[in-house]
Protein backbone atom coordinates (compact mmCIF):
# COMPACT_ATOMS: atom_id res chain seq x y z
CA UNK A 1 0.00 0.00 0.00
CA UNK A 2 1.27 3.82 -0.81
CA UNK A 3 3.45 4.99 2.54
CA UNK A 4 0.61 8.67 1.88
CA UNK A 5 -2.20 6.53 2.09
CA UNK A 6 -0.94 3.94 5.18
CA UNK A 7 -0.66 6.81 6.95
CA UNK A 8 -3.77 8.55 6.63
CA UNK A 9 -5.52 5.24 7.46
CA UNK A 10 -3.36 5.05 10.45
CA UNK A 11 -4.20 8.93 11.74
CA UNK A 12 -7.88 8.14 10.93
CA UNK A 13 -7.88 4.56 13.34
CA UNK A 14 -5.89 6.82 15.82
CA UNK A 15 -8.81 9.90 16.19
CA UNK A 16 -11.48 7.36 16.00
CA UNK A 17 -10.01 5.47 19.13
CA UNK A 18 -9.67 8.68 21.09
CA UNK A 19 -13.44 8.90 20.86
CA UNK A 20 -13.65 6.08 23.15
CA UNK A 21 -16.93 4.23 23.30
CA UNK A 22 -18.78 6.99 21.23
CA UNK A 23 -17.02 5.09 17.91
CA UNK A 24 -20.16 3.94 17.14
CA UNK A 25 -21.96 6.41 17.42
CA UNK A 26 -22.17 7.64 13.84
CA UNK A 27 -25.05 8.88 12.06
CA UNK A 28 -25.96 6.63 9.12
CA UNK A 29 -27.61 8.42 6.14
CA UNK A 30 -29.59 6.69 3.23
CA UNK A 31 -28.26 8.12 0.12
CA UNK A 32 -29.82 7.88 -3.11
CA UNK A 33 -28.24 9.18 -6.41
CA UNK A 34 -29.95 10.80 -9.27
CA UNK A 35 -29.61 7.75 -11.39
CA UNK A 36 -31.53 5.85 -8.56
CA UNK A 37 -28.62 3.93 -6.65
CA UNK A 38 -28.18 3.79 -2.86
CA UNK A 39 -25.52 3.65 -0.75
CA UNK A 40 -25.48 4.40 3.07
CA UNK A 41 -23.37 6.89 4.06
CA UNK A 42 -21.38 7.92 7.47
CA UNK A 43 -19.68 11.24 7.13
CA UNK A 44 -16.18 11.27 8.92
CA UNK A 45 -14.46 15.01 8.08
CA UNK A 46 -11.98 14.68 10.31
CA UNK A 47 -9.26 13.19 8.14
CA UNK A 48 -8.82 13.06 3.99
CA UNK A 49 -9.83 9.78 3.54
CA UNK A 50 -12.45 7.67 2.03
CA UNK A 51 -13.61 3.87 2.52
CA UNK A 52 -16.47 2.04 0.51
CA UNK A 53 -17.48 -1.39 0.70
CA UNK A 54 -19.65 -2.98 -1.96
CA UNK A 55 -21.28 -6.10 -2.48
CA UNK A 56 -23.22 -7.88 -5.61
CA UNK A 57 -25.16 -10.51 -3.86
CA UNK A 58 -24.97 -14.10 -5.50
CA UNK A 59 -21.58 -14.99 -5.51
CA UNK A 60 -19.70 -18.44 -5.67
CA UNK A 61 -22.90 -20.33 -5.27
CA UNK A 62 -23.69 -19.52 -8.81
CA UNK A 63 -20.78 -20.67 -10.14
CA UNK A 64 -21.42 -23.30 -13.17
CA UNK A 65 -20.71 -27.14 -11.25
CA UNK A 66 -17.87 -27.26 -14.75
CA UNK A 67 -16.55 -24.42 -13.24
CA UNK A 68 -16.21 -24.19 -9.60
CA UNK A 69 -13.65 -20.92 -8.58
CA UNK A 70 -15.01 -18.68 -11.33
CA UNK A 71 -15.94 -16.05 -8.88
CA UNK A 72 -12.67 -16.44 -6.25
CA UNK A 73 -10.98 -16.52 -10.01
CA UNK A 74 -12.89 -13.40 -11.30
CA UNK A 75 -12.10 -11.21 -7.68
CA UNK A 76 -8.59 -11.83 -7.76
CA UNK A 77 -8.15 -10.68 -11.99
CA UNK A 78 -10.69 -8.36 -12.51
CA UNK A 79 -8.51 -5.37 -10.92
CA UNK A 80 -5.62 -6.54 -13.39
CA UNK A 81 -5.55 -3.95 -16.41
CA UNK A 82 -9.21 -2.71 -17.25
CA UNK A 83 -10.50 0.02 -20.02
CA UNK A 84 -7.39 1.21 -22.13
CA UNK A 85 -5.28 0.37 -18.96
CA UNK A 86 -2.89 -2.91 -18.96
CA UNK A 87 -2.28 -4.92 -15.83
CA UNK A 88 1.23 -2.88 -15.40
CA UNK A 89 -0.92 0.49 -16.00
CA UNK A 90 -3.63 0.01 -14.11
CA UNK A 91 -2.07 -1.24 -11.12
CA UNK A 92 0.65 1.88 -11.44
CA UNK A 93 -1.95 4.29 -11.33
CA UNK A 94 -3.76 2.98 -8.62
CA UNK A 95 -0.10 3.21 -6.71
CA UNK A 96 0.32 6.32 -7.62
CA UNK A 97 -2.65 8.01 -6.40
CA UNK A 98 -2.34 5.71 -2.91
CA UNK A 99 -5.83 4.11 -4.25
CA UNK A 100 -6.60 0.40 -2.48
CA UNK A 101 -9.10 -1.14 -4.50
CA UNK A 102 -9.62 -5.24 -3.93
CA UNK A 103 -11.87 -7.92 -4.56
CA UNK A 104 -13.08 -11.39 -3.24
CA UNK A 105 -15.54 -13.43 -3.30
CA UNK A 106 -17.60 -16.15 -1.20
CA UNK A 107 -20.53 -18.31 -1.33
CA UNK A 108 -23.01 -15.44 -1.25
CA UNK A 109 -21.46 -12.57 -2.61
CA UNK A 110 -18.98 -10.84 -4.61
CA UNK A 111 -17.05 -7.98 -2.20
CA UNK A 112 -15.32 -5.03 -3.50
CA UNK A 113 -13.34 -2.53 -1.12
CA UNK A 114 -11.84 0.89 -2.29
CA UNK A 115 -10.04 3.21 0.14
CA UNK A 116 -8.54 6.65 -1.18
CA UNK A 117 -7.45 9.77 -0.48
CA UNK A 118 -10.22 12.38 -0.56
CA UNK A 119 -8.55 14.37 -3.11
CA UNK A 120 -7.98 11.47 -5.74
CA UNK A 121 -11.83 10.75 -5.08
CA UNK A 122 -13.32 11.15 -8.73
CA UNK A 123 -10.21 9.13 -10.05
CA UNK A 124 -10.70 6.04 -7.50
CA UNK A 125 -14.21 6.01 -8.32
CA UNK A 126 -13.64 6.21 -11.84
CA UNK A 127 -11.29 3.41 -11.93
CA UNK A 128 -13.96 0.68 -9.66
CA UNK A 129 -15.83 1.47 -12.34
CA UNK A 130 -13.54 0.45 -15.04
CA UNK A 131 -12.34 -2.63 -13.22
CA UNK A 132 -16.47 -3.37 -12.99
CA UNK A 133 -17.62 -2.95 -16.59
CA UNK A 134 -14.62 -3.29 -18.89
CA UNK A 135 -11.91 -5.78 -17.05
CA UNK A 136 -8.87 -6.75 -19.41
CA UNK A 137 -8.84 -10.55 -18.54
CA UNK A 138 -5.96 -10.02 -20.81
CA UNK A 139 -3.78 -13.56 -21.25
CA UNK A 140 -0.37 -12.85 -18.85
CA UNK A 141 -2.08 -12.19 -15.62
CA UNK A 142 -4.61 -14.45 -16.06
CA UNK A 143 -2.50 -16.66 -16.20
CA UNK A 144 -0.33 -15.78 -13.61
CA UNK A 145 -3.25 -15.31 -10.92
CA UNK A 146 -4.46 -18.73 -12.24
CA UNK A 147 -1.13 -20.40 -11.23
CA UNK A 148 -1.14 -18.25 -7.89
CA UNK A 149 -4.70 -20.01 -7.38
CA UNK A 150 -3.77 -22.81 -8.15
CA UNK A 151 -0.75 -23.50 -5.98
CA UNK A 152 -2.87 -22.12 -2.85
CA UNK A 153 -5.08 -24.89 -3.60
CA UNK A 154 -2.80 -27.73 -3.85
CA UNK A 155 -1.41 -26.27 -0.88
CA UNK A 156 -4.43 -26.44 1.39
CA UNK A 157 -5.02 -30.20 -0.26
CA UNK A 158 -2.49 -31.21 2.61
CA UNK A 159 -3.32 -29.30 5.27
CA UNK A 160 -5.47 -31.13 7.92
CA UNK A 161 -7.73 -27.92 8.65
CA UNK A 162 -8.28 -27.34 4.87
CA UNK A 163 -9.02 -31.00 4.54
CA UNK A 164 -11.61 -31.12 7.34
CA UNK A 165 -13.50 -28.30 6.47
CA UNK A 166 -13.88 -29.64 2.83
CA UNK A 167 -15.04 -32.47 3.68
CA UNK A 168 -17.90 -31.01 6.38
CA UNK A 169 -18.78 -28.62 4.14
CA UNK A 170 -19.31 -31.56 1.17
CA UNK A 171 -21.15 -33.57 3.99
CA UNK A 172 -23.64 -30.99 5.45
CA UNK A 173 -24.54 -29.82 1.65
CA UNK A 174 -24.85 -33.18 -0.69
CA UNK A 175 -25.65 -31.82 -4.00
CA UNK A 176 -25.95 -28.21 -3.16
CA UNK A 177 -23.65 -25.44 -3.97
CA UNK A 178 -22.74 -24.43 -0.25
CA UNK A 179 -21.11 -28.09 -0.50
CA UNK A 180 -18.52 -27.07 -3.16
CA UNK A 181 -15.56 -25.11 -1.89
CA UNK A 182 -15.88 -21.34 -3.02
CA UNK A 183 -12.06 -21.30 -3.25
CA UNK A 184 -12.45 -23.37 -6.30
CA UNK A 185 -11.68 -27.07 -7.72
CA UNK A 186 -7.81 -27.34 -9.05
CA UNK A 187 -9.37 -28.83 -12.59
CA UNK A 188 -12.16 -26.75 -13.01
CA UNK A 189 -9.92 -23.81 -12.62
CA UNK A 190 -7.19 -24.86 -15.20
CA UNK A 191 -10.40 -24.69 -17.60
CA UNK A 192 -11.74 -21.16 -17.35
CA UNK A 193 -11.02 -18.85 -19.88
CA UNK A 194 -10.98 -14.87 -20.06
CA UNK A 195 -14.23 -15.61 -22.11
CA UNK A 196 -15.62 -17.49 -19.02
CA UNK A 197 -14.39 -14.53 -17.31
CA UNK A 198 -16.35 -12.21 -19.15
CA UNK A 199 -19.25 -13.33 -19.12
CA UNK A 200 -19.13 -14.02 -15.36
CA UNK A 201 -18.85 -9.79 -15.03
CA UNK A 202 -21.66 -9.67 -17.49
CA UNK A 203 -24.15 -11.62 -15.74
CA UNK A 204 -23.62 -10.99 -12.56
CA UNK A 205 -22.85 -7.33 -12.01
CA UNK A 206 -26.07 -5.33 -11.76
CA UNK A 207 -27.63 -2.29 -9.81
CA UNK A 208 -30.75 -4.83 -8.39
CA UNK A 209 -28.21 -7.31 -6.54
CA UNK A 210 -25.30 -4.34 -5.66
CA UNK A 211 -25.44 -2.83 -2.06
CA UNK A 212 -23.20 0.14 -1.13
CA UNK A 213 -21.35 1.34 2.24
CA UNK A 214 -19.53 4.52 2.00
CA UNK A 215 -17.50 6.66 5.25
CA UNK A 216 -15.13 9.69 5.04
CA UNK A 217 -14.32 12.84 3.49
CA UNK A 218 -17.54 13.01 1.30
CA UNK A 219 -21.33 14.72 2.02
CA UNK A 220 -24.50 13.13 0.47
CA UNK A 221 -24.32 15.13 -3.00
CA UNK A 222 -20.99 14.53 -3.95
CA UNK A 223 -21.64 11.10 -3.42
CA UNK A 224 -24.68 10.97 -5.19
CA UNK A 225 -22.98 11.72 -8.36
CA UNK A 226 -19.79 9.37 -7.71
CA UNK A 227 -22.05 6.43 -7.85
CA UNK A 228 -23.78 6.97 -10.54
CA UNK A 229 -20.16 7.11 -12.04
CA UNK A 230 -18.96 4.25 -10.62
CA UNK A 231 -22.20 1.60 -10.74
CA UNK A 232 -24.82 3.59 -13.13
CA UNK A 233 -24.07 2.14 -16.11
CA UNK A 234 -24.51 -1.77 -14.62
CA UNK A 235 -27.26 -3.16 -15.86
CA UNK A 236 -30.48 -2.59 -13.98
CA UNK A 237 -31.31 -6.67 -13.16
CA UNK A 238 -29.53 -9.72 -13.21
CA UNK A 239 -30.92 -13.35 -12.67
CA UNK A 240 -27.92 -13.88 -10.54
CA UNK A 241 -29.18 -12.18 -7.81
CA UNK A 242 -32.52 -14.13 -7.38
CA UNK A 243 -33.28 -15.26 -3.65
CA UNK A 244 -32.71 -18.76 -3.27
CA UNK A 245 -34.75 -21.22 -0.72
CA UNK A 246 -33.73 -21.88 2.54
CA UNK A 247 -31.75 -25.23 3.07
CA UNK A 248 -30.92 -27.38 6.41
CA UNK A 249 -27.73 -28.69 6.66
CA UNK A 250 -27.29 -32.27 6.61
CA UNK A 251 -26.46 -34.01 10.50
CA UNK A 252 -25.41 -37.43 12.23
CA UNK A 253 -22.42 -38.55 10.46
CA UNK A 254 -18.59 -39.07 11.67
CA UNK A 255 -16.04 -39.04 8.95
CA UNK A 256 -12.33 -40.20 9.49
CA UNK A 257 -9.93 -38.93 7.04
CA UNK A 258 -6.88 -40.96 8.02
CA UNK A 259 -3.41 -38.87 7.24
CA UNK A 260 0.01 -39.63 8.94
CA UNK A 261 0.31 -36.69 11.57
CA UNK A 262 0.83 -36.73 15.13
CA UNK A 263 -2.68 -34.51 15.54
CA UNK A 264 -6.00 -35.38 14.70
CA UNK A 265 -7.85 -32.19 13.64
CA UNK A 266 -11.87 -32.23 13.98
CA UNK A 267 -14.52 -29.60 12.57
CA UNK A 268 -17.78 -30.64 14.12
CA UNK A 269 -21.24 -28.45 13.75
CA UNK A 270 -25.19 -28.77 13.68
CA UNK A 271 -27.65 -26.20 11.89
CA UNK A 272 -27.78 -23.07 13.26
CA UNK A 273 -29.87 -19.85 12.47
CA UNK A 274 -30.46 -17.71 9.82
CA UNK A 275 -29.29 -14.10 10.43
CA UNK A 276 -33.41 -12.60 10.64
CA UNK A 277 -34.45 -14.96 12.93
CA UNK A 278 -35.62 -13.85 16.31
CA UNK A 279 -33.17 -16.08 18.39
CA UNK A 280 -30.39 -15.14 16.54
CA UNK A 281 -29.06 -12.63 19.58
CA UNK A 282 -29.89 -15.84 22.44
CA UNK A 283 -27.80 -17.75 20.29
CA UNK A 284 -24.98 -15.52 20.05
CA UNK A 285 -24.71 -15.09 23.38
CA UNK A 286 -25.24 -18.64 24.16
CA UNK A 287 -21.96 -19.50 21.54
CA UNK A 288 -19.93 -17.54 23.63
CA UNK A 289 -20.41 -19.27 26.74
CA UNK A 290 -20.16 -22.39 24.96
CA UNK A 291 -17.20 -21.83 22.82
CA UNK A 292 -17.27 -18.63 21.11
CA UNK A 293 -15.56 -16.80 24.07
CA UNK A 294 -11.82 -17.98 24.27
CA UNK A 295 -10.79 -18.58 27.80
CA UNK A 296 -14.07 -17.82 29.12
CA UNK A 297 -15.84 -20.55 27.24
CA UNK A 298 -16.89 -23.93 28.70
CA UNK A 299 -15.25 -25.93 26.07
CA UNK A 300 -11.72 -23.90 26.76
CA UNK A 301 -11.92 -24.63 30.24
CA UNK A 302 -13.18 -28.31 30.13
CA UNK A 303 -10.51 -28.87 26.81
CA UNK A 304 -7.83 -27.24 27.41
CA UNK A 305 -7.39 -25.68 30.74
CA UNK A 306 -8.32 -28.47 32.88
CA UNK A 307 -7.17 -31.43 30.87
CA UNK A 308 -4.60 -30.10 28.29
CA UNK A 309 -6.18 -31.71 25.65
CA UNK A 310 -6.09 -28.84 22.93
CA UNK A 311 -4.53 -25.64 23.00
CA UNK A 312 -7.47 -24.34 21.54
CA UNK A 313 -11.39 -24.82 20.92
CA UNK A 314 -13.85 -22.97 19.76
CA UNK A 315 -17.56 -22.77 18.00
CA UNK A 316 -19.19 -20.11 16.34
CA UNK A 317 -22.39 -19.51 14.53
CA UNK A 318 -22.64 -18.38 10.58
CA UNK A 319 -25.27 -17.43 9.01
CA UNK A 320 -25.14 -18.26 5.42
CA UNK A 321 -28.27 -16.56 3.13
CA UNK A 322 -29.70 -20.50 2.23
CA UNK A 323 -28.65 -21.44 5.60
CA UNK A 324 -27.84 -21.37 9.58
CA UNK A 325 -24.61 -23.32 10.70
CA UNK A 326 -23.56 -23.77 14.44
CA UNK A 327 -19.66 -25.45 13.64
CA UNK A 328 -16.65 -25.27 15.68
CA UNK A 329 -13.25 -26.96 15.91
CA UNK A 330 -10.54 -28.64 18.10
CA UNK A 331 -7.32 -30.47 17.43
CA UNK A 332 -5.50 -32.68 19.61
CA UNK A 333 -3.52 -35.66 19.86
CA UNK A 334 -4.33 -38.95 18.06
CA UNK A 335 -4.80 -40.68 21.20
CA UNK A 336 -6.69 -38.60 22.94
CA UNK A 337 -9.38 -37.49 20.18
CA UNK A 338 -12.18 -40.00 21.19
CA UNK A 339 -11.78 -38.39 24.97
CA UNK A 340 -11.82 -34.87 23.06
CA UNK A 341 -15.32 -36.01 21.21
CA UNK A 342 -16.76 -37.45 24.12
CA UNK A 343 -16.27 -33.79 26.28
CA UNK A 344 -17.93 -32.01 23.28
CA UNK A 345 -20.58 -33.90 23.51
CA UNK A 346 -20.85 -33.65 27.44
CA UNK A 347 -21.01 -30.03 27.26
CA UNK A 348 -23.30 -29.71 24.72
CA UNK A 349 -25.44 -32.19 26.54
CA UNK A 350 -25.13 -30.32 30.24
CA UNK A 351 -25.91 -26.68 28.76
CA UNK A 352 -28.64 -27.76 27.33
CA UNK A 353 -30.40 -29.78 29.62
CA UNK A 354 -29.22 -27.39 32.85
CA UNK A 355 -29.11 -24.20 31.24
CA UNK A 356 -26.35 -21.15 31.97
CA UNK A 357 -25.62 -19.44 35.16
CA UNK A 358 -26.75 -15.62 35.69
CA UNK A 359 -22.94 -14.97 35.90
CA UNK A 360 -22.07 -16.68 32.55
CA UNK A 361 -24.78 -15.02 30.99
CA UNK A 362 -23.59 -11.40 32.77
CA UNK A 363 -20.01 -11.82 31.54
CA UNK A 364 -21.33 -12.59 28.21
CA UNK A 365 -23.24 -9.31 27.84
CA UNK A 366 -21.07 -7.17 29.28
CA UNK A 367 -18.17 -8.58 26.94
CA UNK A 368 -20.20 -8.25 23.79
CA UNK A 369 -21.61 -4.90 24.41
CA UNK A 370 -17.89 -3.18 25.60
CA UNK A 371 -16.13 -5.21 22.42
CA UNK A 372 -18.62 -3.78 20.00
CA UNK A 373 -16.84 -0.52 19.96
CA UNK A 374 -13.80 -2.04 18.31
CA UNK A 375 -15.53 -2.37 15.38
CA UNK A 376 -15.69 0.71 14.42
CA UNK A 377 -12.32 2.50 14.73
CA UNK A 378 -11.80 2.75 11.31
CA UNK A 379 -13.93 3.82 8.22
CA UNK A 380 -13.02 0.43 6.66
CA UNK A 381 -14.07 -1.33 9.84
CA UNK A 382 -17.37 1.08 9.94
CA UNK A 383 -17.87 0.69 5.79
CA UNK A 384 -17.36 -3.26 6.66
CA UNK A 385 -20.35 -3.52 9.03
CA UNK A 386 -22.61 -0.80 7.15
CA UNK A 387 -22.11 -3.77 4.61
CA UNK A 388 -23.00 -6.57 6.85
CA UNK A 389 -26.22 -4.53 8.28
CA UNK A 390 -27.02 -4.79 4.37
CA UNK A 391 -26.28 -7.89 3.37
CA UNK A 392 -28.09 -9.62 6.31
CA UNK A 393 -31.04 -6.82 6.42
CA UNK A 394 -30.83 -5.72 9.55
CA UNK A 395 -31.84 -1.96 9.02
CA UNK A 396 -30.32 0.97 8.73
CA UNK A 397 -30.47 1.49 12.82
CA UNK A 398 -29.54 -1.72 13.81
CA UNK A 399 -25.73 -0.25 14.64
CA UNK A 400 -28.40 2.02 17.32
CA UNK A 401 -30.16 -1.02 18.22
CA UNK A 402 -27.75 -4.11 18.54
CA UNK A 403 -26.41 -3.70 22.50
CA UNK A 404 -29.65 -2.74 23.49
CA UNK A 405 -30.70 -6.34 22.04
CA UNK A 406 -27.81 -8.06 23.37
CA UNK A 407 -28.90 -6.25 26.63
CA UNK A 408 -32.42 -7.52 26.52
CA UNK A 409 -31.26 -11.22 26.78
CA UNK A 410 -32.17 -13.65 29.70
CA UNK A 411 -31.51 -16.85 31.08
CA UNK A 412 -34.83 -18.25 29.89
CA UNK A 413 -34.03 -16.95 26.56
CA UNK A 414 -30.72 -18.51 26.34
CA UNK A 415 -31.51 -22.02 28.04
CA UNK A 416 -34.20 -22.45 25.31
CA UNK A 417 -32.19 -21.21 22.33
CA UNK A 418 -29.74 -24.35 24.12
CA UNK A 419 -32.61 -26.67 24.16
CA UNK A 420 -33.35 -25.44 20.29
CA UNK A 421 -29.92 -25.76 18.59
CA UNK A 422 -27.62 -27.73 20.70
CA UNK A 423 -28.16 -31.90 19.56
CA UNK A 424 -24.54 -33.35 20.39
CA UNK A 425 -26.23 -36.95 19.56
CA UNK A 426 -26.68 -35.39 15.78
CA UNK A 427 -23.29 -33.58 15.64
CA UNK A 428 -21.90 -33.66 12.19
CA UNK A 429 -18.13 -34.79 12.90
CA UNK A 430 -15.24 -34.85 10.10
CA UNK A 431 -11.57 -35.98 11.69
CA UNK A 432 -8.59 -35.77 9.72
CA UNK A 433 -5.10 -37.94 11.62
CA UNK A 434 -5.00 -40.95 13.17
CA UNK A 435 -7.58 -40.99 15.81
CA UNK A 436 -7.70 -43.66 18.56
CA UNK A 437 -11.66 -44.89 19.47
CA UNK A 438 -13.62 -42.93 16.83
CA UNK A 439 -16.18 -44.21 14.68
CA UNK A 440 -14.10 -45.60 11.67
CA UNK A 441 -13.58 -43.97 8.82
CA UNK A 442 -16.76 -44.13 6.09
Amino acid sequence: MNARLSQWIAAGALCLCLLGGKAHAVEIQRVTSPGGIEAWLVEQHTIPLIAMDFAFRGGAKLDPDDKIGLSVLAAATIDEGAGDLDSQAFQKRLEELAIKLGFQADHDAFHGSLQTLTENTGEAFRLTRLALTAPRFDAEPVARIKAQLLANLRQAEEEPEAIASKTWFAAAFPGHPYGRPAEGDPKQISGVSAEDLRKFTARHFARNGLVIAVVGDIDALRLGKLLDEAFGVLPATSPASAPAAVIVPAVKQTLVIKRDIPQTVMMFGLPGLLRKDADFIPAYVLNYILGGGGFNSRLTVEIREKRGLAYSVFTELVPMEQAGLFIGSVATQNERASETVALLRQEMTRLRDHGVTAEELENARTYLIGSYALRFDSNSKIAEQLLAYQLGHLGIDYMDRRNDLMRAVTLDDVNRVAKRLLDPDNLLLVSVGQPNGTIPAK
